[in-house]
């Protein structure tokens, strides 16, 4: 991870840690960065979720862009994806999302976006960096008619909504679909959606007032729209996150489709028709033992990567592939997509359900979940990146993975996004794992301490 810029963009609290003035730095040095080959004014959409603090910092991020020249244009609030997905058709320059994605409300964040509606690579990304820490007084500022103007695209979500409908080739009417927005960027866009391609639509949690995004609902808190479902007789619940490019599912009976199991379901259904480009799904080392399973019965071709949605893209890229993505519900479909797309991922899943004319826990009985379980610790900025070097970590992981053998393993690693150790044991006893993880997890807890 870089300076500012984790595995996805700069976060933290919001005012505070990611202030105005970075804000307006990111801008600045952004500007410069992206559209230094550009031979006409260049052109930065700005998009953003229901945070109280996402206004202030797109103030903020408009301001650095046009005192550099280049000019801001206001999306409103509106899902990640969308931002990627107006950038590269409408003839932007870059593109920003202000977002914290999954993270509770004081926290927020800057994803940047390069013209083909691709995330920055970690070179730019340092590129960008060291303009702000290192060199900032290569950043030339604008006066007099040079500077940008700020301008706002009426038309935003209209657009991205007419685009998803037209990526599905299914009538759904008859299918009752509960749809949690997290009160966050989905709240904007997804009734419409659904309705549009034929289904009976439910909306929860979709009611933001710039304080309750992500707060007890959404694909972090998925109890509530497990209750829902199971009780209103509902075909299919689909949670979003707070910027809406995750989804994770649940079944007829309120029992969680996370996004293994959507990988799985999605990726079958494409081999089935013969879209599945070269026979792979792309996901990554937290994925469940039980999809790896699944896909060697359905003789699907898996590739694994680090975490994080850059790094299956990445692969994705490399390797001609057409699905990927992670259990949290960030699932790429690159023939329509070039991000993570949550409302997307339930379409696509939604019209599965549809043709197949089946429930969805049949659907999602094609994939075994091995249990799992994970810890959070909390660790000081000042340790981090140095767990590694501690030896009673490196011996009890050791220890445990002995133990667990080819039925089980351990992954402990750094969070990308928060400042958190994650300590994930796998495996087929239940009892075996909780009592690896435990032991990992308190060891980690010493070292965080002293």
């Amino acid at each position: 991870m870089g300076r500012l810029f984790g595995t996805d963009g700069a976060r933290g609290v919001a005012i505070t840690e990611l202030t105005c003035e970075m804000a307006m730095q990111i801008g600045r040095a952004a500007a410069l960065v992206l559209t230094r080959e550009t031979k006409h004014r260049a052109k930065i959409l700005i998009g953003k979720d229901t945070r109280i603090s996402s206004d202030i910092l797109e103030a903020a991020l408009c301001a650095g862009i046009c005192s550099v020249g280049a000019e801001a244009v206001q999306l409103g609030v509106v899902p990640t994806p969308a931002v990627a997905y107006l950038v590269r058709t409408k003839g932007a320059d870059a593109g920003v999302m202000i977002s914290a994605s999954h993270n509770s409300v004081e926290f927020n964040g800057i994803k940047l976006f390069a013209s083909t509606g691709y995330k920055l690579p970690d070179a730019v990304e340092e590129e960008i960096e060291a303009l702000i820490l290192d060199h900032p007084e290569q950043i030339t500022l604008q006066s007099h008619t040079n500077v940008g103007k700020i301008s706002n695209y009426a038309s935003a979500k209209e657009d991205y909504i007419s685009y998803l409908v037209n990526c599905v080739h299914t009538d759904c009417s008859g299918i009752h679909v509960a749809l949690d927005c997290a009160n966050g960027s989905a709240a904007a866009t997804a009734e419409e959606l659904f309705t549009r391609l034929g289904a009976d639509v439910t909306m929860l949690s979709a009611e933001p007032d710039g304080t309750n995004i992500n707060l007890g609902c959404g694909s972090t808190h998925m109890d509530t729209l497990m209750e829902y479902v199971r009780t209103h007789e509902c075909d299919l619940g689909l949670a979003f996150d707070g910027d809406a490019d995750r989804c994770l599912a649940v079944d007829e009976n309120g029992d969680l489709v996370d996004g293994d199991k959507i990988i799985a379901i999605c990726a079958k259904a494409l081999q089935q028709e013969g879209k599945l480009k070269k026979n792979t799904a792309v996901v990554t080392v937290m994925t469940n033992l039980g999809f790896f399973h699944f896909a060697k019965r359905s003789q699907i071709v898996t590739k694994a990567t680090k975490v994080g949605d850059r790094y299956v893209l990445e692969e994705m890229l490399a390797g001609g592939y057409n699905i990927g993505g992670e259990q949290s519900g960030h699932i790429i479909f690159l023939d329509e997509a070039t991000t993570g797309d949550g409302e997307l991922s339930g379409i696509k899943l939604m019209e599965v359900l549809k043709q197949s004319g089946k429930k969805m826990s049949d659907l999602a009985g094609i994939m075994e979940t091995f249990p799992q379980v994970l810890y959070n610790v909390t660790i000081p900025a000042q340790k981090k990146g140095h767990w590694q070097e501690n030896a009673e970590i490196a011996a009890l992981i050791q220890k445990y993975s002995d133990e667990l053998g080819e039925n089980g393993r351990i992954l402990v690693r750094e969070s990308g996004t928060e400042p958190l150790i994650r300590v994930m044991v796998e495996g087929k006893d239940a009892q075996q794992i909780e009592c690896a993880a435990q032991a990992i997890m308190e060891q980690v807890k010493e070292f965080a301490r002293t």
